[in-house]
């Protein structure tokens, strides 16, 4: 998509980051994706034979590309969560791809990266207790079918309940919403959920998945939340990751508005967020 390319651009642009700023990520090793996804799946994926009915379900016709993107993209949140612990957060200008289960792909999703970087995390003991919060207008239900169960990493969802997917999954925490739901309601929940959710799980690290489909402009969201309202979201839980002292990683996930500047805004806002209260 365009915005991945505009969106960096941007942020240069507006003085907001440096080109120093920027890392770049590397292939993975199919190992580290195991530690979140189904052996033979990732194999499968990785050797391009996949099933049919599969490639279908994922959406994308397959291709060594492809597949070496998530390969990227699953690298950049591994790399942005350990620099998220040396600087409180950090950025994946990519990713969000949770709609990727153990053991299928489903809605663009190849591979899970905030999946994969948290199951890397836990295995290399860098956290013992992880949250995953997940405010992309449609249920992270791949990363709640990987980590179902789970007693250290935690999925936490707010989404729509009539939006795809239509078979959700069952997260540690489900907020399924109503269409239509404005600023004010989305954020007193918020606002309320949050400082509760933090004070029971105790997070050592937090993945925020931090998808602009929430706006009113969506054509895939069918909530009617403003720029500033999303903005708003972004600010809530970054200043209760710094209030709890937890560190946090970032991956952008959706957006799919009519226009692509109302896009690219809301994703360079979420940067601004974190700037502003993280004195960055």
């Amino acid at each position: 998509m365009m915005k991945y390319e505009l969106v960096p651009a941007q942020l240069i642009y507006e003085g907001l980051v440096q080109p120093e700023n920027f890392f770049e990520p590397e292939l993975i090793d199919k190992e580290v994706i195991y530690l979140a996804h189904d052996k033979a799946y990732t194999d499968n994926l990785l050797n391009l034979s996949l099933d049919p009915k599969m490639v279908r379900r994922i959406g994308f016709p397959m291709s060594e590309s492809l597949v070496n993107r998530e390969r990227y993209l699953i690298d950049g949140s591994i790399k942005a969560s350990l620099e998220a612990i040396k600087e409180g957060v950090s950025f994946n200008t990519a990713g969000g791809t949770h709609h990727a289960g153990r053991d299928f792909g489903e809605g663009f999703c190849l591979l899970n990266d905030q999946a994969i970087a948290a199951a890397y995390l836990y295995h290399e003991k860098i956290a013992k207790k992880i949250l995953i919060i997940d405010l992309d207008v449609h249920q992270g239900n791949g990363t709640a079918h990987i980590f179902e169960g789970h007693q250290d990493i935690i999925t936490f969802s707010i989404h729509g309940e009539r939006n795809f997917p239509f078979k959700k999954e069952k997260s540690h925490f489900d907020i399924a919403l109503s269409d239509g739901i404005d600023d004010e309601a989305y954020l007193n929940l918020l606002n309320d959920i949050l400082p509760k959710l933090f004070d029971e799980v105790e997070p050592e690290f937090v993945f925020f998945q931090s998808g602009v489909d929430i706006l009113a402009t969506d054509k895939l969201g069918k909530f009617n939340i403003s720029m500033d309202g999303c903005r708003q979201r972004d600010e809530i839980v970054f200043r209760n990751c710094k209030k709890f002292k937890v560190p946090v990683e970032v991956s952008m996930g959706g957006g799919y508005s009519v226009h692509i500047k109302d896009i690219v805004n809301a994703h360079v806002n979420t940067y601004r967020s974190a700037i502003d209260i993280y004195n960055l």
